[in-house]
């Protein structure tokens, strides 16, 4: 199972996630920010850092990159795709997940291991989890304080579709402690912290909590082949 990950220039942990993907499994695709299709992938993972200098705002300039036209139409077709940390920015950009990242309500940037609750366990990324589960993954950031406004966030509440809580304590202001959304159809998640940094128990914070998402859409992808 072919896993893409995309390299926009500015992207800094685009090598650890084509590590947790191969670690669960798959086989990670190397997908340049310049590449008008994908290549044959079942999926793709937009990795965090600060794409083209994070200039403008945060993930402006990458949500209207070549491969986002087709991370875009690929995702409106059913693929999984996952953002995580600047990808998520990249993601609510281009509009595949609602509301917006803004500058931590402290001005400072953050990193740290963080706690975080699983509330949807139902989606292409998260199965391998049960809702309710805590797990400790890393979280760097200065653009991470997740706002929408208040139908939005009702809807969200509503439908199910925040993914992940901050646990104890928010560390950068976001709205009703969201760490994580997903789409109506569960098949686009994004994140502010980092699975890709806790899928070795010798490295991060000492678990492999983060290693779920990678196995989840391996599970997924193989479930769809069958279907």
């Amino acid at each position: 199972m072919r896993i893409g990950v995309v390299t926009f220039p500015g992207s800094l942990d685009d090598r650890d996630a084509a590590r947790a993907v191969r670690l669960a499994g798959g086989d990670a695709v190397e997908l340049w920010h310049a590449d008008a299709d994908l290549h044959g992938v079942d999926a793709v993972v937009l990795p965090g850092g600060f794409s083209y200098g994070d200039y403008l705002r945060a993930g402006a300039i990458a949500g209207m990159a070549p491969v986002m036209r087709a991370v875009v139409d690929a995702a409106r077709g059913g693929m999984p795709v996952l953002g995580i940390c600047n990808g998520f920015q990249v993601l609510c950009e281009t509009h595949l997940l609602p509301g917006a990242m803004i500058r931590n309500d402290r001005l400072r940037f953050v990193c740290r291991d963080q706690p975080l609750r699983v509330e949807n366990a139902d989606t292409a990324w998260t199965s391998a989890y049960e809702p309710g589960e805590r797990i400790v993954v890393p979280l760097k950031n200065i653009d991470g304080c997740y706002v929408a406004d208040e139908r939005t966030l009702d809807q969200l509440e509503g439908e199910g579709r925040v993914a992940f809580r901050y646990d104890g304590h928010n560390p950068n202001g976001s709205l009703r402690d969201i760490a994580g959304v997903t789409n109506a159809a569960g098949n686009v998640v994004g994140l502010m912290p980092h699975p890709e940094h806790a899928v070795e128990p010798t490295v991060g914070p000492g678990s492999t909590d983060g290693l779920g998402f990678f196995t989840s859409v391996l599970e997924t992808i193989e479930g769809m082949a069958r279907a």
